[in-house]
């Protein structure tokens, strides 16, 4: 029986759209505003430069306006192909990856002087890989999906004038989708949803006007998913299955520094745990296991430095780059998550509309490290290399009511 890859897919937010692959390495999804996609993401549990700081860090809400409201979506266009062998008739499965469409929301208020709420909608991890069906690799993977949405309401607190405190709560809806070509049974189709719950805290000290230090640590979410195995020419293996999934807990420091009246400098550093993550194993409802892959990935770090210049009172323009580490060593890599080291580098801005509205940008171009695979998987042997980048193109409308 072929083992079913599991936590290599995901993406998207629900409700709106579904993006083709997790653009931070592993299936995280760090896209959860435009504003901050220019700085590559630097600084986010710092910066607070808008609502969505509901997801990178909550305590910066006690810097917004008394209400906030914001509106973001991105488009994503990753490349993944493979050029390798197997023993398998068929090519080498095209582009696994697709131009798709990913957006977030965010509402913030004032509840008194000292308290803000708010809630924001998004999807904290995401991955998508299809190949064409009849592909050489076909008995490891076809399609691999995991769509996550995630509402989280928030609070913050002022404590000092220089200290605030902030917590959220992660109400979190998971779906998996995994097929491949199971030989003569035909292929099969493992699909299965959960909910959940997890936090997120948030501190945010300012040592001086010029200064902020952030730090925010969001919790793992421990998922089993439940659903059915179903096989396209063998009916009678059909029948109800369950997964674990614990979507892991990360850590951010981050730093903003208003240099002078026209430059501001950002800095972050970004742990994920994904040590949790060492095996995916599909279990049949009679307890006999369906599919087993060892997956042993490690726990990563995510580098990022970032400017802004402000031209003018109506326009800011923003500069980043990002390192961000693969959880994924060369020999346990699959094909359902070819993952590999990214680089990013990416510009962007943002215009004042009006004293309550502005508008954001960001572009963002991920150069992949080229990865090995070299898998064997119910006898087969899957081998060679995986070529890949990303380009994120995004765009935020923000209005303070």
């Amino acid at each position: 029986m072929p083992s079913f890859p599991r936590k290599q897919l995901m993406l998207g937010l629900a409700l709106a759209g579904f993006a083709d692959l997790g653009q931070a390495a592993g299936f995280a999804l760090v896209e959860q505003n435009a504003s901050g996609l220019g700085n590559a993401y630097a600084g986010q549990a710092a910066s607070a430069q808008d609502a969505s700081t509901i997801f990178f860090n909550p305590a910066g809400m006690t810097l917004l306006p008394d209400r906030q409201l914001v509106l973001a979506g991105h488009l994503i266009k990753p490349q993944a192909e493979f050029t390798g062998t197997s023993p398998l008739s068929g090519g080498n499965g095209g582009d696994a990856g697709d131009l798709s469409f990913v957006p977030n929301a965010y509402f913030a208020f004032r509840l008194t002087p000292d308290v803000h709420l708010g809630i924001g909608m998004n999807a904290p991890f995401g991955l998508k890989t299809e190949y064409d069906s009849t592909w050489k690799g076909r008995t490891q993977a076809i399609k691999s999906e995991l769509k996550t949405v995630n509402l989280n309401p928030s609070i913050a607190w002022k404590a000092s004038e220089s200290l605030s405190l902030g917590a959220g709560l992660s109400i979190q809806y998971a779906e998996a989708t995994l097929t491949n070509f199971a030989g003569a049974p035909g292929t099969v189709k493992v699909r299965g949803d959960d909910y959940d719950w997890g936090f997120n805290l948030g501190v945010l000290w300012q040592p001086s006007d010029a200064t902020r230090i952030g730090l925010a640590y969001r919790s793992e979410v421990d998922h089993t998913l439940k659903g059915d195995a179903t096989f396209s020419a063998a009916a009678a293996s059909n029948g109800g299955v369950t997964a674990d999934l614990t979507l892991p807990d990360s850590a951010s420091l981050s730093l903003f520094h208003k240099l002078n009246a026209q430059w501001d400098l950002l800095a972050d550093v970004t742990w994920t745990g994904w040590s949790d993550f060492k095996e995916l194993r599909i279990v049949r409802n009679n307890g006999s296991t369906l599919g087993l892959t060892t997956e042993n990935w490690d726990d990563t770090y995510r580098y990022s430095l970032g400017a802004n210049y402000h031209l003018n009172d109506r326009v800011t323009l923003r500069g980043g780059m990002a390192y961000d580490q693969t959880p994924v060593s060369d020999a346990y890599r699959t094909a359902r998550i070819p993952d590999g080291d990214r680089t990013w580098i990416a510009f962007g801005g943002q215009y004042r509309v009006s004293d309550r509205s502005t508008l954001d940008f960001g572009y963002a171009h991920l150069f992949i490290r080229d990865t090995r695979i070299n898998k064997t998987e119910s006898g087969v042997k899957l081998s060679g290399t995986y070529e890949g980048a990303v380009d994120i193109l995004s765009a935020q409308f923000t209005h303070n009511f």
